[in-house]
């Protein structure tokens, strides 16, 4: 064999290979888990609107969970707007859900969290596990303080129980920036070992350091290219809110982040890729120049609105500027997110669940 025909092959193979890594599915137990706490997130919806009711029961996904059954709800803040969730136990023995609600308004959200500069105060973590130089969003983190009275009484009882109880913190939008902070408390505060969060759409909750001190306490910065079985973090294509606030802010992304890439529903599991470190290229910061630009033309926008009295909302925005598609890619998270109706979003009618496994796989 020649030289020529060796250098080939070996070119051939590596080129195999690299395709092959570069189109690997996660794993078929990973996705179904997180396509089904997508379900279970998107019920928080429902709180503060139109209920849920023991033993489980919503206007929304509650009957895709005949065996979950209902702790308790609450709501927080002026017009129960600041933090509202529900906590429910699973009946096949996955533990205790723990789903925090995100906003009802994505375009005020987005508008706030990109044009106007976030205030941050002072995180010292607790105990031996301190958290040296970090800030964290003052409203985050005033939002978790005004619903820890309502959660942790509740926790503390079922952990007396079973204190092996799995804990499964769950929240999309403002919601993930919630369930981050409580699952840090419960971790360094309680010194609890059992705790999983899984959040999508969520937005950075501090500045680098306090990134640092999350990768720290849910060893995100041991687990290399594998997914952490502690916290994933799922992102969207054309989401702008895990990339909010900006780091010109001072703020700064954690590790465990989980890319979806395909931009329309429905993802399959060759969609999702386990990103590396706090800031994969090839994962959500990839889009930081592009929705920079398109929010920037946002941010003039609500200026014109402002001194104009109006309210923005994605309705009134220029179809050329096409900044509609950042407000779905936020609710596109295997399903259409936030609407406590029937089967949730109409576009998802006669939709299954996404490769669902049998109970015993998870």
């Amino acid at each position: 064999m020649s030289c020529f025909t060796m250098l080939c092959l070996l070119l051939l193979g590596a080129t195999v290979l690299l395709t092959s890594l570069c189109s690997a599915a996660i794993p078929r137990v990973l996705f179904a888990d997180l396509e089904r706490l997508s379900r279970l997130v998107d019920i928080a919806y429902c709180v503060g609107n139109t209920g849920v009711r023991k033993p489980f029961d919503c206007l929304s996904r509650c009957n895709d969970f005949p065996d979950m059954t209902l702790v308790t709800t609450w709501s927080t803040g002026l017009l129960r707007g600041d933090s509202c969730g529900y906590m429910a136990l699973d009946g096949h023995g996955r533990g205790l859900i723990v789903a925090f609600r995100g906003t009802y308004s994505i375009t005020n959200t987005i508008v706030d969290l990109s044009t106007m500069p976030q205030a941050y105060i002072p995180y010292t973590g607790h105990g031996a596990a301190s958290c040296r130089n970090c800030t964290v969003h003052m409203g985050f983190l005033q939002s978790w303080r005004s619903a820890r009275s309502m959660i942790l009484p509740h926790l503390m009882a079922l952990k007396a129980k079973d204190p092996a109880v799995p804990i499964h913190l769950i929240g999309h939008s403002l919601g993930g920036a919630i369930a981050c902070l409580a699952a840090v408390e419960l971790k360094t505060l309680l010194g609890w070992k059992n705790v999983v969060v899984t959040t999508f759409g969520e937005p950075r909750v501090g500045n680098h350091q306090l990134a640092r001190f999350i990768d720290h306490v849910f060893q995100l910065d041991k687990v290399g290219n594998a997914a952490s079985p502690w916290y994933r973090r799922v992102t969207h294509a054309n989401d702008p809110v895990p990339l909010l606030p900006w780091d010109e802010w001072g703020y700064g992304s954690h590790a465990g982040e989980i890319f979806i890439s395909k931009k329309d529903l429905r993802p399959t599991d060759h969609d999702l890729k386990v990103c590396v470190g706090d800031n994969d290229l090839s994962c959500s910061t990839q889009q930081r120049g592009i929705l920079g630009t398109d929010l920037g033309y946002l941010g003039s926008m609500t200026a014109v609105e402002t001194r104009r009295g109006d309210e923005l909302t994605a309705a009134s925005l220029p179809t050329r500027v096409k900044l509609w598609q950042l407000f779905f890619a936020h609710r596109d998270y295997f399903w259409r997110l936030g609407l406590c109706i029937p089967g949730g979003d109409p576009l998802d009618w006669g939709r299954g669940a996404s490769m669902e496994p049998e109970p015993d796989e998870l």
